[in-house]
């Protein structure tokens, strides 16, 4: 392993970079320099401990090179704290718009209550316990998406030789089958929250985009005018987890906000199309608005793209279509998140069973 020298431009310091070859990005610096000339003691002790790391730096890459393939860590490389190996994959892997990742070692650190753990002590019990404080706090899939990230961290340190075996290997990732119920709008709560008042002219016209199109709030919060192209939205913030681009044709009512909001703005109108508070403010927002509108229901944005894969389905459009336009490239979460779960009309229900044009004989004595 060579050093390459390289003065800088006025002479009195010599730095060095790793000499992996002559291609873009393979003699990266080392971060270590020396005085060319020094002056006094304080530069020749100075250049003395510089060439002393250097040496040590160079030992530390000839063992890396001598432990690939091995399973065999140097300990220079070695993270005590498991937080802090989490963290770095966090940082390697994370993708935008899928916050799965993130979240399940933010959720990690609020169940240890701690700042250090030690790769020993991340065992089977651990992982066990760690699974039923996500069973505990959160409902549907969202315990198994985070306790799965984990256990891709811990197959990832185990391929790296951290493990033997991955502490996680026997510990299935579950769903939380309490799910409680989102409400939804019907048709005529659509209509009524058309006529209702809104203090806030951006919650408004958000919430009913996303009920005449399926956007979320983050979707809304993100929407830049650039999306915006005559009677369609095309950008590929709708649908991060898939990575394909959604067009969404507009329905009239969701048209007119936008022309509206255009009008009101110019025609040269650029950056973000509304100006949204945070997720738990538009939420407080919006239940205040529909509060005022007399539906007594708990709605959250998040209901705005059920009602509308619920009334879609309502009127017959096809589960395939629903995804697509919802952004999913398979019928899954329709059949499983957006649907109908409660029944719309008990007695229209019932009403469709077998009746005669007379009350039997029997019922009228």
């Amino acid at each position: 392993m060579n050093f390459l020298k390289k003065k800088n431009r006025s002479g009195d310091k010599i730095y060095f970079h790793y000499d992996f070859g002559r291609a873009k990005g393979q003699r990266p610096s080392t971060g270590v320099f020396i005085y060319s000339k020094p002056r006094d003691q304080v530069q020749k002790n100075h250049n003395k401990e510089a060439l002393t790391l250097l040496e040590i730096k160079k030992s530390q890459l000839t063992l890396e090179r001598q432990a690939a393939g091995t399973g065999f860590i140097p300990s220079h490389k070695i993270k005590s704290n498991f937080l802090d190996y989490y963290s770095e994959y966090v940082k390697n892997n994370k993708r935008e718009g899928n916050r799965h990742l993130q979240n399940s070692l933010d959720h990690f650190k609020a169940f240890l209550k701690k700042d250090f753990i030690s790769l020993i002590d991340v065992n089977e019990n651990l992982c066990i316990r760690f699974r039923q404080y996500l069973l505990d706090n959160f409902t549907g899939d969202t315990p198994a998406n985070y306790f799965a990230r984990f256990k891709r961290v811990l197959k990832a340190a185990t391929k790296e030789g951290y493990y033997r075996v991955s502490p996680a290997d026997d510990v299935t990732a579950k769903s939380n089958s309490s799910v409680r119920l989102k409400e939804h709008l019907e048709a005529n709560e659509y209509i009524q929250l058309l006529k209702t008042p809104c203090l806030n002219s951006d919650i408004q016209e958000a919430f009913i985009l996303s009920c005449y199109s399926g956007l979320r709030w983050i979707d809304n919060k993100k929407l830049e005018w650039l999306h915006v192209r005559g009677d369609q939205l095309t950008t590929r913030i709708i649908q991060k987890k898939t990575g394909k681009p959604v067009v969404i044709t507009l329905h009239p009512i969701a048209k007119a906000i936008l022309d509206r909001r255009r009008s009101r703005a110019g025609d040269n109108v650029t950056g973000n199309v509304f100006n949204l508070p945070g997720q738990d403010g538009s939420n407080k927002s919006l239940q205040q608005w529909i509060k005022s509108g007399g539906i007594k229901k708990h709605i959250t944005w998040h209901c705005a793209r059920l009602s509308f894969s619920i009334l879609l389905q309502d009127e017959n459009v096809d589960k395939a279509t629903v995804a697509l336009l919802l952004g999913h490239t398979s019928t899954k979460y329709v059949d499983t998140t957006y649907k109908r779960h409660r029944p719309k009309d008990h007695l229209s229900s019932i009403s469709k069973l077998p009746m005669p044009e007379k009350m039997p004989s029997f019922l009228n004595q």
